[in-house]
């Protein structure tokens, strides 16, 4: 039975150039209503993981949430998901750096920018300080990763960095890292301390009909 991964996929496909049959296909037997556009999939993991946290059930809300590969990419996802396309609601995140993509992307595809919310650097910065360095460090050790952030602080390139520097580059240094800690971030976090950008967003995702 198709399920959300599967429209996932196809959009993916369709976005790289294949046909968008299945994706028409798909969004109409699954009843998606709204995209939530993200640049990675380690942002993702941590929209499914506060979802998660707080009993929701994104997929069975028609809601879809797709990492774009890239900030740049977003016009070819608005135009094909949004009012040229199949026509669905947009919103998602974006890096503060990367607004201006956003807004050319949105604009061209007719799709309205109010819905999209900004990180001051990335979800992973965000997060990093609504958690604070120590909290973070201590969550790396408690997930088995304490010697290695070990020995990338003590190298020469991170001294002079602030910590929250540090442990925001340590993430990026191995394959599937950022993917894993977007999701552990989040599950740390007390309920009170969730970054703004994420939990508007989450907060304007509607429920099923």
């Amino acid at each position: 039975m198709a399920d959300m991964g599967a429209f996932r996929d196809a959009v993916t496909g369709w976005a790289g150039g294949g046909p968008g049959d299945t994706a028409r296909e798909l969004a109409q037997r699954l009843g998606v209503r709204v995209a939530v556009l993200v640049e990675g999939p380690s942002d993702v993991a941590a929209v499914d993981a506060l979802a998660a946290r707080r009993g929701r059930d994104l997929a069975g809300d028609g809601v879809c949430v797709l990492s774009m590969g890239g900030a740049m990419n977003v016009g070819r996802f608005a135009r094909l998901l949004g009012p040229p396309g199949l026509g669905l609601r947009l919103t998602g995140l974006c890096d503060e750096r990367e607004r201006p993509y956003y807004a050319r992307g949105l604009e061209r595809a007719g799709a309205a920018q109010h819905g999209f919310f900004v990180c001051a650097a990335d979800l992973e910065d965000e997060l990093i300080r609504a958690l604070g360095p120590a909290r973070v460090a201590e969550v790396v050790r408690a997930e088995g990763d304490g010697r290695p952030l070990l020995t990338f602080l003590n190298q020469p390139a991170q001294q002079g960095r602030t910590a929250q520097q540090q442990l925001r580059r340590f993430f990026g240094t191995t394959s599937g890292r950022k993917i894993h800690y977007g999701r552990v971030l989040v599950e740390a976090l007390e309920p009170d301390h969730v970054p703004a950008p994420l939990d508007d967003l989450l907060n304007g995702l509607p429920a099923a009909l």
